[in-house]
Order: C-alpha cells, then sequence, then structure tokens
C-alpha cells in the first residue's frame, strides 16, 4: 500500500510595516502649505513693488510727436493712406499706419483716433 502524506505550507508571520510617528491632519497641512508659501508671497510682493523702477538718466529724450486722424463714417485704411500720402504706396503706408496703432485686421471704428507715422505728415 501507499501512503499519502499531507504537509501543511509553513507561514512565517511578517513583521508589520513600520509607520512613520509624524501623522499630519488637514489642519497640519493648511498650516505647512502656509509656512511654504510665505517666502513665495514676499518674493512676489518684493518683485512687484521694486521692479518697476526705472534708472533715470541725463540724456535727452526726443518726446514723439505724432498727428493723428479721426475715423469718420465710410473711412477705410486705404482712404486714409491716399489722404495723407497721396505720393507713396498705399500699402506701405497701411502697413505702418496697422504697426504705429497696433491695429489687427484693419478694422476700424468710427471716432477712433489713429496716429500717423511721421514721415508721412510733411
Amino acid at each position: 500500500m501507499s501512503s499519502i502524506s499531507l504537509s501543511t505550507a509553513v507561514v512565517l508571520p511578517t513583521r508589520p510595516a513600520t509607520r512613520s510617528r509624524l501623522r499630519l491632519t488637514a489642519r497640519g497641512r493648511g498650516v505647512l502649505l502656509a509656512i511654504a508659501s510665505v517666502p513665495l508671497a514676499v518674493g512676489i510682493a518684493f518683485a512687484a513693488i521694486s521692479g518697476g523702477s526705472a534708472l533715470a538718466s541725463g540724456d535727452a529724450v526726443a518726446a514723439a510727436s505724432f498727428e493723428t486722424v479721426t475715423v469718420m463714417p465710410g473711412d477705410t485704411l486705404w482712404s486714409i493712406a491716399g489722404a495723407v500720402a497721396p505720393t507713396a504706396d498705399p500699402r506701405e503706408v497701411i502697413g505702418e499706419i496697422s504697426r504705429l496703432n497696433m491695429l489687427r485686421g484693419g478694422e476700424l471704428q468710427i471716432g477712433q483716433e489713429l496716429a500717423i507715422p511721421a514721415e508721412y505728415t510733411d
């Protein structure tokens, strides 16, 4: 006859993972966040307060003076360019007016004042 033997698997108990003794509650996390953000807030405040100052020099700066044109109903950049510089290429004048006034797409508003480049105001 044959014999069958049964054996049980040996399971060794493992040591429980050691937990850190430091436990942060919601209030503790808030305090830690506040303490960590103070240097950042101080840095931003310092940059905002002192960043706007400029170094003044004794050099004389020429003041820019421009003539302006008020947009009337029916005016377009093409008609304004033709009126201020009849001998110049209107496309170049329109480009200069658009750059000077930071216009996008050539949209004009009635009553808007457009600065005219100094080279066309003679």
